[in-house]
Parts: C-alpha cells; structure tokens; sequence
C-alpha cells in the first residue's frame, strides 16, 4: 500500500536518513541556499524537503533518478542560522518515507521530485508478548553496540514509551551501519522485521569493533551537503 503522491525539493546525500532521527546541515552550495530560503519564508510547504541517499560513485547530476537509491526520508526543518557569508546551519528531523517516482532537474534551481509516500505495512498485528520482547533485546544489542563504540555522553537511549514502529529508526540513529543496511532499513515496512534487522545489525557490528579494537570515527557536528551538489 502507497500514500499520496506529491512533488518536494530534494537533497541528495551521502547519507541515510531515518524518520525521527535528528539530521543538522551545513549549507554552501548557492542552489542548497535558495531552497534553505523557500524553506524558511514559507515557499516550500510545511517547510520539509526530501533527503535521498545518492549510490556510491554515482552523481545526480550526471546520472539522474539512476543516481540515486529508490526510497528517501522527508526532513523537516526546525531551525535555521544564517552565517555572515550566506551559508545557513540548519537543524533538521526526519519525517515521513517515500519512494521516488520522477526526478525534476529544470524546474527550481534545486532538485525537486515526485513522490510517493509509504506508510508501515502490518497484516496482523503482533501478539503484545513478542513485541515487548523484540523491544528488549533490540535496546539491549543498542545498549552493547553504543558502550563499544561512544563514550556515555555521545548517545542516547530512545525513552521508553517510544512507539514500537519508531523505535528501529532511532536505534540506527546513533550507529554507523553501512549504507546499504541503513537502505533496508528504511525501505522495510513491517515494524516487527525492522527490529528484528536493527538487532540482528547491531550485533554484528559490536562483534566486529570488538574483534577489531577499534571505534569508529565520531560523527560531526554537521554534514557538508553532497559535493556533487
């Protein structure tokens, strides 16, 4: 089952984003600046544009809709802050999936694009038992890859009353998983198999840093835009 369709900006990245997940910006790019305006003055609705993951060794520009992965993740703006020589730092939270249908090279300056948007699929809703316990041991491996990987102060534990369908999303949100798992991810619309695959990830990666004695680099402050851009 789809949503509706519609058209948004688009920003390519190198980079999956996950609804809910907090996602800063440095903006430089003159295009990237315009569309930070649009969003910011109200011309962009609901000031939420599209962030999609651009393949590796692939460019938009050169390669079109090929360029990039099939399914991205809305973000909506929360802040803005103009710097003196027109970049913006902009805070930004993941909102709603979608699937790209048409990519729009002409239209603005920046990318735009038709869409799709894809809910949650659940044929039968899972029993209360398995769900409690897909939850715990999806926190734990979270919990297990975390205190390998950060120091306390750089991660954080999604509350407890987190709505199950949100919560493999947020668990990703402080893990450095390869591009492709962090694809799946987002491209899987059973609740129940995304924790399942977040657990089943997490572990895999916790055992990797510990046989490798080694952390991964920390993640930054803010994320350049895509330099093909």
């Amino acid at each position: 089952m789809t949503g509706v369709a519609a058209t948004i900006p688009l920003f390519p990245l190198g980079t999956v984003l996950m609804p809910g997940a907090a996602l800063p910006l440095h903006i430089f790019e003159p295009r990237y600046r315009q569309l930070t305006v649009d969003l910011i003055t109200g011309e962009v609705l609901d000031k939420e544009f599209g962030v999609i993951a651009v393949r590796e060794g692939h460019s938009p520009d050169a390669d079109g809709i090929d360029g990039l992965y099939p399914v991205g993740c809305t973000a909506a703006l929360l802040d803005a802050r103009r710097l003196p020589d027109g970049r913006y730092d902009v805070v930004t939270r993941g909102a709603r999936r979608f699937r790209l249908i048409d990519l729009d090279t002409d239209s603005k300056p920046y990318l735009t694009g038709s869409v799709e948007f894809l809910p949650d699929v659940t044929v039968d809703e899972p029993d209360d038992r398995l769900v409690a316990m897909l939850d715990a041991a999806a926190r734990a491996a979270h919990r297990r890859y975390c205190g390998t990987a950060w120091r306390n102060d750089d991660w954080t534990e999604p509350k407890d009353d987190t709505p199950f369908d949100q919560l493999a999303h947020l668990l990703a949100a402080d893990c450095l998983l390869p591009m492709d798992d962090r694809q799946a991810l987002l491209e899987q619309t059973s609740p129940v198999q995304r924790v399942r695959a977040i657990r089943m990830l997490l572990a895999r990666e916790t055992g990797l840093l510990q046989r490798l004695h080694a952390v991964p680099a920390p993640l930054g402050t803010f994320s350049d835009e895509h330099s093909s851009n």
